[in-house]
């Protein structure tokens, strides 16, 4: 008899492969069938009408601080994520010492937006080599799995110290403790090394990160840690600016170490063709003998501007700063009044707070075509005509008018704001992407931007707009938005026991009701440590999520079981 046995659905396996009816059975941790007539079950789940995927693989999350204390790690595991990795960017919690403790908070809170507070309070700095870290966290179970890669910035800091901070070029001996010490933390299960070098990672002071302007020899030196060991990848957030010396180097790495190297990849507003010139640049690595593969996003990657959130149009002009002191219901009700209106109008953004701004949220000020009011369920391809601009234009109103009464109505209100992603008005360019084998899905930044962007939701959303619900271009395979962030994330990093249904697999399964899946309007929680605030998006359809055989979820509510552990990178 089966432990349990999901009967009748329409089986979506994570191969790419069209989906077929069947049963899926599970025996302790792993899948004993896929397809046909399963024996009884001690429990069976009559999916007659449902969908039955693998869990999603959710490869770029920066949930490093959030997973040493929260066992459930939502958003994500609300949408049937079973599997996350974090790390990303070049920024997280070791090596480290016990002076760069508060460093590493302020630059996690200033480049990703975890509120500081909520980290003071939640990371208890029981480590302080990268695989002390692992070791730490190991000693929690969770709802659902967990993996890190190695940051740069940490490790640049614990080798360099000043210098790092000073952004000094890397002397032979510092490449060789850093290429050692990053070494030790792919033997100790790391999945990957990553770093980053553009000018929307800042510190608290608004000074670049450490790494921002590594040489190449330092970044070539660390990458000889991979060298024969058959796994991990190496991961940049690159503003490319010499793309064909960047280019160069990531060839050089792929061909001489055998392993992946990615970055992530958007459109951009200030050259609307670059996208197209990095991919060029990547199809030729890899005809060239190197693995170099775009991280690319699902959805513009959007900002979310509210009276409660980190920013809105008006939260950069001097009379509203006060405004921030004061409680968000008095807020409210202080905006609303005439007198400041008019004030808050009338100002200029602040200089200042403005260069504070990354390169792309600096275009708050002028971009209100790409501001759009957000609806439920929320609309993450709307066209320009539902913009801030076009509305004032019919209404016969200044588009700073339109937005401040529509965000004066009350804190659940919340315009869309595509940061990248959206240079066409449409997503026809993130399907081009999509479709192309040189891409992986990543991006959902699970746990970051806690107070501006909510994408844990990406996964859920892959299914209901690429390829049930697109109606402004053509919509994608289901199979293949399934194959894209299961088997495939899990592949490319070296999760090989997961992200496909079939026998001996690692029994991580969603139950899906496809056509009831909806997305809610984002909301604003102060659910963190220290009543730290984030903006949370909720999902309804998933009737089931089971990580290695446990359910954990069951439509939609937790159900306290905690079968998630640390996952260690190993040689296949």
């Amino acid at each position: 008899m089966h432990d349990t046995v999901i009967r009748g659905g329409s089986i979506v396996d994570g191969s790419g492969t069209p989906a077929m009816t069947g049963d899926v059975a599970i025996d302790g941790d792993k899948i004993a069938q896929v397809g046909g007539k399963a024996g009884p079950g001690k429990r069976e789940i009559d999916a007659d009408g449902l969908l039955v995927t693998p869990g999603w693989v959710d490869v770029h999350t920066h949930y490093d601080g959030q997973a040493t204390w929260d066992p459930v790690l939502a958003p994500s595991s609300w949408h049937g994520v079973t599997t996350i990795l974090f790390g990303n960017c070049g920024v997280g919690f070791a090596p480290v010492r016990n002076e760069d403790h508060s460093a590493l908070i302020g630059m996690m809170e200033s480049i990703e937006e975890i509120p500081g507070i909520a980290l003071a309070d939640g990371l208890k700095w029981n480590w302080e080599t990268f695989p002390q870290y692992l070791d730490a966290l190991e000693q929690m179970p969770r709802a659902i799995d967990i993996a890190a890669q190695i940051p740069h910035h940490p490790l640049r800091v614990y080798v360099m110290g000043e210098r790092a901070i000073n952004r000094e070029a890397a002397t032979g001996e510092d490449i060789a403790v850093m290429r050692d010490a990053v070494r030790a933390g792919l033997e100790a299960g790391a999945f990957g090394f990553t770093t980053s070098r553009t000018n929307s990672h800042k510190t608290p002071s608004g000074d670049m990160v450490p790494g921002r302007y590594s040489e190449v020899d330092e970044l070539l030196g660390i990458g000889s840690a991979f060298k024969q060991l058959g796994y991990g990848a190496f991961g940049v957030n690159s503003d490319f600016d010499d793309e064909a010396e960047e280019l160069k180097w990531m060839t050089q790495f792929g061909r001489e170490t055998g392993r992946p190297v990615w970055f992530l990849l958007t459109d951009r507003p200030t050259d609307k063709v670059r996208w197209r010139r990095l991919m060029d640049g990547v199809h030729r690595a890899r005809a060239a003998g190197a693995m170099v593969t775009a991280q690319v996003a699902g959805r513009p990657v959007g900002v979310m501007l509210g009276i409660d959130t980190a920013l809105n149009p008006f939260s950069i002009r001097p009379s509203y700063q006060a405004l921030l002191r004061l409680p968000v219901a008095e807020r409210i009700k202080r905006m609303q009044d005439p007198a400041l209106r008019s004030q808050i109008l009338s100002e200029a953004p602040s200089p200042a707070l403005l260069n504070r701004l990354s390169q792309f949220r600096q275009h708050i000020v002028t971009r209100w075509n790409r501001m759009f009011p957000m609806g439920d369920p929320p609309d993450y391809e709307p066209e320009e005509k539902d913009s801030i601009a076009a509305i004032a234009t019919r209404s016969n109103h200044t588009p700073d008018e339109v937005a401040y009464d529509y965000l004066a109505g009350g804190a659940e209100r919340f315009l869309f704001f595509p940061i990248v992603g959206y240079n066409e008005d449409n997503l026809d360019i993130i399907h081009t992407m999509l479709t192309d084998d040189a891409t992986i899905l990543g991006l959902s930044d699970g746990g970051a931007h806690c107070s501006s962007i909510v994408d844990a939701s990406v996964p859920s959303w892959m299914l209901i707009h690429w390829a049930r619900d697109r109606s402004r271009g053509p919509k994608l395979p289901l199979e293949l938005m399934v194959k894209r962030q299961t088997s495939e994330t899990a592949e490319f990093f070296g999760f090989h026991d997961r992200g496909r249904l079939a026998v001996g697999k690692k029994a991580d399964v969603n139950v899906i009701d496809y056509q009831a899946l909806r997305l809610h309007i984002p909301e604003v929680r102060y659910d963190l440590p220290m009543n730290g605030r984030r903006l949370v998006q909720r999902v309804d359809g998933y009737r089931n999520t089971f990580v290695s055989g446990v359910s954990t979820f069951e439509s939609g509510v937790f159900t306290g079981a905690t079968p998630g552990r640390l996952v260690r990178a190993a040689a296949r």
